[in-house]
C-alpha cells in the first residue's frame, strides 16, 4: 500500500484525494492544512489523520509521498521540507511563482534522491495526447504558428472569498500564472521551448493586486511564432482554444477536444482521424467558468504516472525541470509588460 499525504485541504486537494482514492493500492494517509477544521473535514472522508502543523504532518508514518495543493507561493518551501524528510513530492501547478524558487526545489529533490513531479493534467487528456503525436510525427510539417486563447471567467467572489488568490505574494500573478499556465505548458510541450516574448498584462475587471487579463507574443526556438491571451474577465467563460499551424496543415483543440485536423495530402489524418465535437460538448469545457474539477481521470493518470516513476526510479511526464519552463516564460511576459520591450526567456535550451 502506498500512503499519500495531502498538503492543503481546499478544492484542488479534494480533487487529488478523489484521484488517489480511485487508484488500487494507494490511500490518503494524512492531510495538512493551516486551518484545522479544513484538514479534519477532508481527512474524515478518507479515514486519514489530520494535521494543522506541517512538521508533525511530515513526520507521520507510514507516508511515502506528498501531493502539494496549497497556495502557489508556498509550494517550493513545503515541498522542500517534504523532500528533506525523504518523501517523494508531486506539486500542483505552477511549481512555484518564481523560477528561483523552482530551482531551489529541483536542487533539493535531487540532493535528497526523491522523485519530483508537477501536475499538468492536460498532458494526459486523450485528444491532447493525439495532438502531441501528430506534431511529434511531423504530420503538420514545419512548425509555423500557434494561437492560444484562454477566455475564462471567475466571479468577484472567487477572489474575495480567498486569502491568497489574486495576491502577488501567494498567487504570483493572476490569469496568466494561475489559469493560463496550463496552456503555456501545453504550448511548450507541443512546439518546444520559447526563446523570446513580448507582452502586456492588465487588471481590467477584478479588484485584485495582479492581472486578470494578459496577451503575449511568443518566439519559439524552432522559428515558429505564436500568441496567447488569458483572462478571468470573459463572462460567461469560454473553452480554451489552441490552433497549431505547420507547413503541411493545421490542428485545432477546443477545450480538451481535437475539433479539426486539416492536413495536406494525408487522408489517414484528414479522413479517418478528423472529427468535430458537438457544440453542446464544447460548451461544457471544464474550468471555463469554475475551478471545480468533476472528472478526475486526468489527475488520476498524472498520479499513476508519478507512482511508476517513483517506484522505477524514472522520470514522471512532467518533472521539476519541465515544470519550471512555464514559470520562466510567464516571468518573461511579466517583465516584458513592465518594460515594454521584448525579453529573452531564461533557461531556454533551444536559444542559439
Amino acid at each position: 500500500m502506498i500512503h499519500v499525504g495531502l498538503i492543503g485541504a481546499g478544492n484542488i486537494s479534494g480533487t487529488h484525494a478523489r484521484a488517489v482514492g480511485e487508484i488500487p493500492g494507494t490511500t490518503v494517509a494524512a492531510v495538512y492544512s493551516r486551518t484545522r477544521a479544513h484538514a479534519e473535514g477532508l481527512a474524515a472522508q478518507y479515514q486519514a489523520r489530520s494535521f494543522d502543523a506541517l512538521d508533525a504532518f511530515l513526520e507521520h508514518r507510514p507516508l511515502d509521498l506528498v501531493i502539494v495543493g496549497s497556495p502557489s507561493g508556498v509550494h517550493a518551501d513545503q515541498a522542500i521540507a517534504a523532500a528533506r524528510r525523504g518523501l517523494h513530492v508531486l506539486v500542483e501547478k505552477p511549481i512555484d511563482v518564481t523560477s528561483a524558487r523552482a530551482d531551489a526545489l529541483v536542487a533539493e529533490a535531487s540532493r535528497a534522491g526523491v522523485t519530483l513531479g508537477v501536475i499538468f493534467q492536460d498532458r494526459f487528456k486523450p485528444d491532447v495526447v493525439r495532438l502531441k503525436s501528430l506534431v511529434d510525427e511531423g504530420r503538420l510539417g514545419k512548425p509555423i504558428l500557434v494561437t492560444a486563447s484562454v477566455k475564462w471567467y471567475r466571479p468577484p467572489s472567487y477572489y474575495a472569498d480567498s486569502t491568497w488568490r489574486g495576491t502577488r505574494a501567494l498567487d504570483g500573478g493572476g490569469a496568466l500564472i494561475n489559469q493560463g499556465v496550463h496552456t503555456v505548458d501545453l504550448l511548450l510541450w507541443l512546439f518546444g521551448p520559447v526563446q523570446r516574448v513580448s507582452g502586456r498584462v492588465a487588471t481590467q475587471l477584478h479588484k485584485i493586486e495582479v492581472e486578470d487579463t494578459a496577451v503575449a507574443v511568443l518566439e519559439f526556438a524552432n522559428g515558429a511564432v505564436g500568441t496567447i491571451e488569458a483572462t478571468t474577465a470573459a463572462y460567461p467563460g469560454y473553452p480554451r482554444r489552441v490552433e497549431l499551424t505547420g507547413s503541411n496543415g493545421t490542428a485545432t483543440l477546443e477545450g480538451d477536444t481535437l475539433v479539426a485536423i486539416d492536413v495536406r495530402n494525408d487522408s489517414t489524418v484528414s479522413g479517418l482521424s478528423r472529427r468535430s465535437a458537438p457544440s453542446s460538448e464544447r460548451a461544457k469545457a471544464e474550468n471555463a467558468a469554475s475551478p471545480v474539477v468533476s472528472d478526475v481521470s486526468a489527475h488520476r493518470a498524472v498520479i499513476e504516472d508519478f507512482l511508476r516513476a517513483m517506484q522505477n526510479g524514472g522520470r514522471p511526464c512532467c518533472d521539476g525541470r519541465e515544470g519550471r519552463r512555464s514559470v520562466d516564460v510567464i516571468e518573461a511576459i511579466y517583465q516584458a509588460s513592465r518594460t515594454g520591450a521584448p525579453v529573452d526567456v531564461a533557461g531556454c535550451e533551444g536559444r542559439p
